[in-house]
């Protein structure tokens, strides 16, 4: 069964009553050449892929459902539409990344951003209204003020010993990172690796160097919390630029790892790069880890079919009577020989 809460951020994903086949998810997503489905996180905005054995009837009644919908915007290769209950469906069809990337990581990068801004306006509100008013008025609005300070370093102590993950090394051990870690880790040149990149990943216990798939995994895991500011429009579209770079995601993450580790950046943590460098991490972070799902899936469906091939094949040979089975194999022989003279 399909997960019922964000991978993620562990908010849940909410229901439908719509997709009779998929009732998970109020905004949906789905590729039905490629045969992909994502539940979208209403908190986090970001794209749960759902398992192989939930997506091809769901897909079926994305599709005919996004095609009656009365309202819906599409472009060439993406369309929106907002069914009756509230549902919202995405149709990919055969998207540039760009197009693709503002739709997928434009909600949220920008909720991030607003959040903060947010913040920040009620931070400015507080301190402004410390400074009006008589000395009655001033001593309580610097009560508030200094309520207001307390709270935000409260805030911070609870994000800071918040649990982030659990990432598995390439031994199988457990690494515990907590909210002050990724702000610590890093990513670095690996002179000599087959990857060409490493990420020091501070932890409970210290530091570790991860490598290859281990590595994205943790990237695309603390990446969001690093990005906890999100990015404005334009920093969303200087990211992608730097992504359509690169022939391939590894490749920008070989180049983000250099660009941390020469010049002036030497040693500097996550947080320290530039903001568009460290959206596109997260973009390449993301794209690397679902092509690592599907390729799994792959295989896992070439393994079915080789078994379901040799099963048909015991099957087909008991159906048949022994002496039509020799008559055949007479029969390819002749027409070998046949086949062979002038």
């Amino acid at each position: 069964m399909m997960y019922a809460t964000c991978l993620f951020c562990t908010n849940g994903l909410g229901t439908n009553d719509i997709i009779e086949v998929f009732p998970i998810g109020e905004r949906v997503a789905f590729d039905a050449a490629k045969g992909r489905l994502w539940v979208v996180c209403r908190r986090c905005e970001r794209w749960n892929l759902t398992p192989l054995e939930e997506r091809w009837e769901a897909v079926e009644e994305c599709e005919r459902r996004f095609r009656d919908a009365r309202k819906r915007i599409t472009t060439e290769n993406i369309g929106l539409a907002r069914l009756a209950d509230g549902l919202d469906l995405i149709r990919i069809g055969h998207p540039l990344r760009r197009e693709f990337a503002a739709w997928r990581y434009g909600d949220q990068f920008g909720r991030r951003r607003r959040r903060v801004i947010m913040l920040g306006t009620a931070g400015a509100v507080a301190a402004g209204t410390a400074v009006v008013g008589g000395a009655a008025l001033a001593g309580l609005s610097l009560g508030g003020y200094w309520t207001f300070v307390f709270a935000v370093r409260i805030r911070k102590a609870v994000k800071d010993r918040r649990l982030i993950a659990r990432i598995p090394t390439n031994e199988g051990e457990m690494l515990t990172v907590l909210g002050r870690h990724v702000r610590e880790s890093r990513i670095s040149t690996d002179v000599g690796g087959e990857e060409g990149w490493k990420l020091e990943l501070t932890h409970t216990g210290g530091s570790y160097a991860l490598r290859g798939r281990h590595a994205l995994h943790a990237t695309s895991l603390i990446m969001p919390k690093v990005n906890g500011t999100g990015g404005s429009r334009q920093l969303v579209e200087r990211a992608m630029e730097r992504l359509e770079a690169f022939d391939h995601p590894e490749q920008y993450m070989r180049s983000a790892a250099a660009f941390s580790s020469h010049a002036s950046r030497a040693g500097d943590s996550l947080s320290k790069l530039p903001v568009d460098v460290r959206l596109a991490m997260e973009m390449a972070a993301n794209e690397e880890s679902e092509r690592f799902a599907l390729e799994g899936e792959m295989a896992l469906l070439e393994m079915a079919w080789e078994e379901a091939e040799e099963i048909a094949a015991i099957a087909d040979n008991l159906t048949l009577p022994h002496d039509v089975e020799r008559q055949l194999e007479e029969l390819h022989r002749a027409r070998n020989r046949d086949n062979s003279q002038p």
